[in-house]
Order: structure tokens, then sequence, then C-alpha cells
């Protein structure tokens, strides 16, 4: 996602799950099956201008591997906490993929 009406619909609209160091917000858009969409936040509570590019280029790299698992019309909002620089890859995914899952349920809405 790269406009900032995608992001806010996908927030304000959308189903929240959080984990600790991951919130994420999903909605389907019914009008649009372009393919799913993903956007990211990381503020700078994150920490420095380095650290928040490591904890942006290593939630792209997971949410690439799940794009298979989204619906054409998902469009998926990763916010990133400030503890999410201090965890491993590993544990970034695992969290991604229990919060999509949690957001899908909650949605009641299949993959």
């Amino acid at each position: 996602m790269r406009r900032s009406t995608e992001f806010d619909a996908a927030v304000k609209y959308g189903v929240r799950a959080v984990q600790p160091d991951v919130v994420v917000h999903m909605r389907r858009d019914s009008g649009d099956d372009t393919g799913p969409r993903v956007g990211l936040i990381i503020a700078k509570t994150v920490g420095s201008a380095v650290e928040r590019h490591r904890v942006g280029r290593r939630l792209r790299h997971v949410a690439r591997t799940m794009l298979a698992d989204l619906h054409g019309a998902d469009r998926v909002v990763i916010r990133a906490l400030p503890s999410s620089r201090q965890v491993s890859s590993a544990r970034l995914e695992q969290q991604l993929r229990r919060g999509l899952r949690r957001a899908f349920e909650s949605a009641g809405t299949e993959r």
C-alpha cells in the first residue's frame, strides 16, 4: 500500500489483532480484487532511522511469505511496536501469522 487513504481505511474500518511486538489491521475490500496489499507503519518510537529500516526490511520479508495465504481483496497494515526491534525475525513471523489468523477469525472471513 502506498496511499494514506488505503492505510486509513484498513486501520479505521478493519479488524485489529494485537500481538506483543506488532499490531495487525486487516480489511477485505469487497470492490477491489487486484491482489492483496500490505503496508507497514513504523513510528519513530521504534528507534533510530537505522533500526526502523531494519525492522521494516524484516517485516517486509516475513509478509512476502504470507501473500499466498491472503485473498485478493485483503488489505493488511502491520504496525511495529517499539519492542519489535529486539525480537528475532522468526518471532516476528510467528506473531504476524497469529495476528492474521485472529483477524480473520474476528472478521468471520476465510483466508
